[in-house]
C-alpha cells in the first residue's frame, strides 16, 4: 500500500483520529509516513489543521501537506467558491500523493467529509482522486444506528467507480455500545463486502500523543499495520 485514500461517511466521525492512528502504527513499524489533504476546510490561516493533528498524535517523523485550504466549514467546492479561492482538482491530488509516494513508504489522502463531496466546479470527489491514483479506499464509519446504509452506499459508490475498498474502520467506539453498534459489528462487513479492520475508541483523540502512539496498532487489523482481531472484538461484544 504505497498510497491509501481515507474517506468518511460523513463528518465528525473520527476520520482524522484513524488516519493518525494508521499513521502511528506504520510508524512504529519503521515506515515513511506522510499525510495529504487536499482541501482543508473551517479552519483559519493561522490554525492548525488535520494534517498537523495527524502529527501531534502520530508523530514528527509524519510529513504533513495540504494543498488548499477554506475558512469556512463547508463543502471544499463550496467553500472555494465563496472564499474566491482555486478550487483543487483530482490531477493535482494524484500529482501531490505521487509526489510524496516517490519519498515515503506510506501516503494517506484524507478526504473531507464523505466520499462523494465536490472538490471542483467540475463536481470532482475524492473518489476521482482515488481513481486517478488508482489507490484503494479505506472507509471509516459510525458506530452507531444509521451507519450500515452509509457504508453500503459508499462502497456502492466505489465498486461503480471500479475502486477497491480496503476496508472499514469504526472511528469513535463508545465505551458502553448499545444494541445497534454490537450488531453492526458483524453487519458491517456483510452491507459493504469488504474487511472490518479496526475499531478506534471514543475519546482516543484526547489521549496524550505517546499514549495515542503507543495504542494506536491494538486498534487497527494487521492489514492496516496493527495487532487487532475482528473476529476476537466482535466476541467480546455479542449482540
Amino acid at each position: 500500500m504505497g498510497v491509501v485514500v481515507v474517506s468518511g461517511t460523513g463528518t465528525e466521525i473520527g476520520k482524522t483520529v484513524v488516519t493518525s492512528a494508521v499513521a502511528a502504527a506504520a510508524v512504529a513499524a519503521g515506515r515513511t509516513v506522510a499525510v495529504l489533504k487536499p482541501a482543508q476546510t473551517g479552519v483559519g490561516p493561522d490554525e492548525p489543521g488535520d494534517a498537523a493533528e495527524v502529527v501531534r498524535l502520530a508523530g514528527p517523523a509524519v510529513t504533513p501537506v495540504e494543498l488548499a485550504r477554506y475558512p469556512e466549514p463547508l463543502a471544499p467546492d463550496t467553500a472555494a467558491r465563496r472564499s474566491g479561492r482555486p478550487t483543487v482538482s483530482p490531477a493535482e491530488i494524484a500529482t501531490a500523493a505521487q509526489k510524496l509516494a516517490a519519498e515515503h513508504d506510506l501516503v494517506l489522502v484524507e478526504g473531507a467529509g464523505g466520499l462523494l463531496v465536490r472538490f471542483d466546479e467540475s463536481g470532482h470527489t475524492l473518489a476521482d482522486a482515488a481513481a486517478a491514483l488508482g489507490a484503494p479506499v479505506l472507509i471509516v464509519v459510525p458506530a452507531g444506528l444509521g451507519t450500515l446504509n452509509s457504508a453500503a452506499l459508499t462502497a456502492e459508490a466505489l465498486r461503480a467507480r471500479g475502486l477497491a475498498p480496503l476496508g472499514v474502520v469504526v472511528g469513535s467506539w463508545p465505551t458502553d455500545p448499545d444494541l445497534a453498534c454490537r450488531c453492526n459489528l458483524a453487519d458491517l462487513p456483510s452491507v459493504s463486502a469488504a474487511p472490518l479492520l479496526g475499531a478506534v475508541p471514543q475519546g482516543s483523540g484526547r489521549l496524550d500523543p505517546e499514549a495515542f502512539r503507543a495504542a494506536a496498532p491494538g486498534w487497527l487489523a494487521p492489514a492496516l499495520g496493527g495487532t487487532w482481531s475482528a473476529a476476537e472484538f466482535t466476541a467480546r461484544w455479542p449482540a
